[in-house]
C-alpha cells in the first residue's frame, strides 16, 4: 500500500504541474499549482477508489496491477480537461473583464456575473472526452479495448471493460472540471464581489 500511495502521489504531482504549465494566464502563487492538483486529487482518487471497491473487487483493493493503470487513465484525462477549462476561464475573464464589471454594477453577484464564462469553460474542458465517447467503437477503437482484443481476450469482454472505463473517465473529468472551475471562479473575486484580475499572472509567450 505504501509504494502504491507513493506512486500515486508522484503521478498526481506531475499531473498538477502539467495543468499549471498549459495555462496562458494562470493564478499567481500556490493557487496556480494547488488548484488543479486539488481538483484532480478529489475527482480522480474518489472515482478510482469507487471503481476499485465496487466494480473491480480485487483483494487487496489496492493491487498495483489494477490501481495504478486505472488511476493513470483517470489523471491523464482529468488533467487535460482541467487544463483546458481553466485556460478558457482565465483567458475569457480577462478579455471580457469590462462585461463582468458591468454586470456587477447592475447588481449581479459574482456567481451570476461569471456564470456564462464558466459554462463555456466547462464545455471546453469536457469536449475532448465527449467526442471520444461519441466516436468510441464507431469511428475509433479505444486503446484499451484494442489491446485486449489483440491479446486474445473475448471481444465482448473487452467492450464491457472499455465501456466501464469510459464512464469512469467521464465522471472523473466532469467532477474535476466542475471543482476546478468553482474554485477558480471564487478566486477571481474578493469577498465584496469585486473582480480581482490581479491574481492572474502575465500571459506566457
Amino acid at each position: 500500500l505504501l509504494w502504491v500511495s507513493l506512486m500515486a502521489l508522484v503521478m498526481l504531482a506531475a499531473a498538477g504541474y502539467e495543468v499549471m504549465a498549459r495555462q496562458k494566464r494562470r493564478l499567481k502563487g500556490w493557487w496556480g499549482y494547488g488548484l488543479g492538483t486539488s481538483a484532480m486529487f478529489v475527482s480522480s482518487f474518489t472515482v478510482t477508489m469507487l471503481a476499485l471497491f465496487t466494480m473491480i473487487g480485487n483483494t487487496p483493493w489496492y493491487e498495483p496491477q489494477y490501481a495504478i493503470p486505472l488511476l493513470g487513465m483517470m489523471l491523464g484525462n482529468t488533467m487535460s480537461g482541467i487544463a483546458l477549462a481553466l485556460d478558457r476561464l482565465t483567458q475569457t475573464a480577462w478579455q471580457q473583464r469590462a462585461v463582468i464589471e458591468q454586470r456587477l454594477m447592475l447588481g449581479q453577484t459574482r456567481t451570476e456575473a461569471i456564470d456564462e464564462i464558466r459554462i463555456d469553460a466547462m464545455r471546453n474542458g469536457m469536449m475532448h472526452i465527449i467526442n471520444a465517447m461519441a466516436a468510441a467503437g464507431i469511428v475509433s477503437l479505444p486503446g484499451m479495448m484494442t489491446g485486449q482484443i489483440l491479446a486474445g481476450a473475448p471481444p465482448m469482454e473487452a467492450v464491457k471493460y472499455q465501456i466501464l472505463i469510459m464512464f469512469l473517465i467521464t465522471a472523473g473529468t466532469g467532477f474535476g472540471v466542475t471543482t476546478a472551475l468553482w474554485l477558480a471562479s471564487k478566486r477571481l473575486f474578493d469577498e465584496r464581489h469585486r473582480l480581482r484580475l490581479d491574481v492572474l499572472s502575465p500571459p506566457r509567450s
